[in-house]
């Protein structure tokens, strides 16, 4: 039928055409109107998650770029950066001895490996000389909950074997999680804190690090404050740290035990040590040391 043939509408059918026609462009405009503000909003979204990226990474590298490569070595600590508990809450003291520079840590030398081991053998870690207690160390990092753990667990067994002369205990507090357990680099401003605790109230040091890490904040959030840690250090017992510990006054040796370490084959924490022998980190750390001890002569 040709169009000249077609019945003709009505008006009231034209009407009808009319606002039917009316309708679809209307829904046709709100479906344009809504796909366009839902990219709007996931356009937003998106720059948001961009923006608070480079920011984190800009903060974070600002935070380490602010740490010095050279820096003073605090009192009680040894050339290894081991803080050194000969009994409970007593450590084996000496003067702050000039500065150290990242520059000069060194990669592991025949001399610093154990024979046959796998791992290297950390500078400074070694079988202690005959008729000398046991030498046990523990590279650790505060934010580390295994580190937690394993206080938690031997902290009673460690203080027994100091008690009987059979071990001393020393500590190299490194900053292995930064930029992974918190988003202000904690584990560094944490292992500070630890040596100037070290350095101004020895005795007080062990005390510190069983509090710091009753208080462990939760992995990948921001970390305890500066004034928290000096909270924590008073707490314990040491005078007022503020100062040491919002200077960042041990950063720059916390950075240089810490690379040290990293370079000594150290990749996690704790790692421990009983006379030049590595703990696998599984069964039972009490077993594994007492045998050791008990075979000294």
């Amino acid at each position: 039928m040709s169009p000249q043939n077609e019945p003709r509408l009505t008006k009231a059918q034209r009407q009808a055409a009319a606002r039917e026609r009316a309708r679809v462009q209307r829904e046709q405009q709100r479906r344009r109107e809504r796909r366009t503000r839902v990219l709007t909003i996931w356009g937003i979204v998106a720059a948001v998650a961009v923006i608070a990226v480079v920011i984190g990474l800009v903060v974070a590298n600002g935070i380490r770029g602010q740490v010095a490569d050279s820096g003073p070595r605090p009192a009680n600590a040894n050339a290894f950066g081991g803080v050194t508990l000969t009994k409970p809450n007593q450590l084996a003291t000496s003067p702050a001895a000039g500065d150290v520079n990242v520059a000069d840590t060194q990669s592991p030398t025949a001399s610093a490996s154990a024979s046959g081991s796998v791992l290297p053998l950390p500078h400074g870690v070694g079988k202690a000389p005959a008729g000398q207690p046991a030498q046990i160390i523990v590279f650790v990092d505060l934010a580390c909950p295994v580190c937690k753990n394993f206080e938690a667990t031997y902290a009673n067994q460690l203080d027994s074997w100091m008690k009987e002369g059979k071990a001393t205990v020393e500590y190299r507090v490194i900053g292995l999680l930064d930029g992974t357990a918190s988003t202000t680099n904690y584990s560094s401003r944490g292992a500070n804190a630890a040596y100037c605790v070290a350095n101004t109230a020895p005795t007080k040091f062990q005390r510190f690090l069983t509090s710091a890490y009753e208080q462990q904040p939760q992995e990948g959030g921001r970390g305890l404050s500066d004034d928290k840690l000096n909270e924590i250090a008073t707490s314990a017992g040491a005078p007022d740290l503020s100062s040491c510990i919002n200077n960042g006054t041990y950063r720059p040796f916390v950075k240089y035990v810490t690379d040290q370490s990293r370079l000594d084959g150290v990749s996690g924490t704790p790692t421990v040590f009983v006379d030049g022998q590595r703990w696998s980190n599984s069964g039972d750390f009490t077993a594994f040391a007492q045998k050791i001890i008990t075979a000294r002569k």
